[in-house]
């Protein structure tokens, strides 16, 4: 079995990850399916303390939040590695105003994928 795909923990340590067995309860799928949407780019996951785990914020009460995996996609086609995408995702941002990663959650969330496009080509 190949290792999973993990970027380098750019997040803020108060910024929670979630253990892959708690994602895959969460989405209702087996921890295998999380383990495909991590090797498929889809989303993206951080080891931190020894445990691999997913940003809490890739996820609402739906599951997935609406942008996340269009956000990685545009980023991850645009030539951004893991880590370039997560510390996009949660730098502050001053004309937003705040981090895409809590815009995607508002009425920000086009806007952010707008400059995602932007920068990607």
């Amino acid at each position: 079995m190949s290792s999973l795909p993990t970027a380098d923990d750019v997040l803020s340590p108060t910024d929670e990850i979630w253990p892959l067995p708690k994602v895959a309860q969460l989405l209702n799928v087996p921890v295998t399916r999380v383990h495909q949407l991590l090797r498929q780019q889809q989303l993206i996951a951080v080891e931190r303390d020894g445990i691999v785990g997913v940003p809490a914020l890739f996820f609402d009460e739906h599951g997935i939040a609406k942008h996340v995996t269009g956000l990685i996609s545009v980023l991850a086609d645009g030539g951004y590695s893991a880590t370039e995408i997560l510390r996009f995702m949660y730098t502050d941002d001053g004309s937003l105003p705040g981090r895409p990663i809590d815009a995607l959650h508002g009425h920000l969330a086009r806007e952010v994928m707008r400059r995602a496009q932007a920068m990607a080509f």
